[in-house]
């Protein structure tokens, strides 16, 4: 792969940089972490791009958003939240062996950012590039949904550094997800002087998740999977309450539709009984022919990368949804997102970086042909 980038891309200060982040512990809804960690992002940009990065105050946590200047281009989008709780760090400090960096977030996403910092600070010209770095990606990107939304139409082309697919290709197409919460009402009664005289919430609660499990349509990408279960007080009381989450993924907007009618239209099967349904498909499919143009340029860097179309999803079915060219899986080759082995491989890392770089500048340059479908 050839770039035009004048500065080198080190992997060593793009290791100083992950140790800053993981080291700044970010756990969705810690809003004081969270304002500890974008300021620790805000300062990794500055110092390897200049200009200023501005802090974005969401009810979430700060998100942070990098300008280029000029005309917007191209949107480097990822999120310093983690799925790891404070402490986490000192079970399981940063660390580089055997070709490998450990640490809680180094593949989901911090890896990502950095190797995308580093990158972009290989470029000879960054105007029209902005960096926007959420704080709430992992628990549905409720307060920065909007920004991202207006940040990817103004700029026409996002590139989302979220970890590789195994081993190392991009994400070209994502399912849709969401989480469902069915909540149970009956009425509580003693199980053994007078059972009948109660209405069981559990066993209500049984009776939906077969019927919710029914949604399932594997041969369309469909998988409704009820995850959670809660019910009851006593061992000595028919529960008047449970409760029900269900986990969904659905790869078209019709299966969307479907799935969402049908959790509108669950109905008890005990007389008595009530149902309350909360959730959505929160986060809509990422059609892989959202991802062509772009994969189409990467692949002309990079040749033999391979595109796949995951589970799993990300800030990018957001843009994709709007139409907005959008390429995933930018980020740190590894694995072990939201676990205890959680890596990243670092002779994957400066690769990476490189990617990024010569991605902008093939997004620039055919951006500016008359005949562009990116334009």
């Amino acid at each position: 792969m050839t770039v035009r980038g004048s500065a080198a891309v080190r992997v060593d200060a793009m290791l100083d940089d992950l140790r800053k982040l993981v080291e700044a512990e970010s756990p969705s809804r810690d809003l004081d972490a969270l304002r500890a960690s974008a300021g620790v992002v805000a300062a990794v940009v500055e110092s390897r791009l200049g200009g200023r990065a501005v802090l974005v105050e969401g009810e979430a946590g700060p998100h942070v958003h990098w300008s280029g200047g000029g005309e917007p281009r191209v949107l480097v989008l990822g999120h310093h939240d983690t799925v790891f709780p404070i402490g986490t760090l000192a079970r399981r400090p940063f660390r580089v062996e055997g070709g490998r960096a450990t640490g809680p977030g180094v593949f989901d996403m911090l890896g990502g950012l950095v190797q995308a910092v580093h990158g972009l600070a290989a470029l000879e010209d960054r105007t029209g590039v902005e960096i926007l770095v959420t704080a709430d990606e992992e628990v549905g990107s409720g307060s920065s949904r909007a920004l991202i939304e207006e940040r990817a139409r103004a700029c026409g082309a996002v590139l989302v550094c979220e970890g590789a697919a195994d081993g190392g290709g991009l994400k070209t197409g994502r399912k849709g997800c969401g989480t469902f919460e069915v909540s149970v009402r009956g009425r509580a009664a003693h199980a053994g002087l007078e059972p009948a005289a109660g209405v069981n919430a559990l066993v209500e609660a049984a009776h939906q998740v077969l019927d919710i499990a029914a949604l399932s349509r594997p041969e369309a990408g469909t998988t409704v999977t009820p995850t959670m279960a809660s019910a009851g007080t006593a061992d000595n009381a028919v529960p008047a309450e449970a409760t029900v989450t269900v986990d969904v993924r659905v790869e078209t907007a019709g299966e969307k539709q479907r799935v969402e009618s049908a959790f509108a239209n669950l109905r008890p099967h005990l007389e008595g009984a009530e149902l309350v349904v909360r959730g959505a498909v929160g986060r809509p499919p990422m059609p892989e022919s959202a991802s062509a143009e772009l994969f189409r340029l990467a692949r002309g860097l990079v040749p033999d990368l391979v595109g796949t179309a995951v589970g799993g999803g990300s800030d990018g079915n957001f843009t994709a949804a709007l139409g907005v060219p959008t390429l995933d899986g930018l980020g740190a080759v590894g694995g072990g997102a939201h676990a205890e082995h959680e890596y990243l491989v670092v002779d994957a890392m400066v690769p990476r970086a490189r990617l990024v770089t010569g991605l902008v500048e093939a997004i620039r340059a055919e951006r500016a042909r008359p005949d562009s479908e990116l334009r």
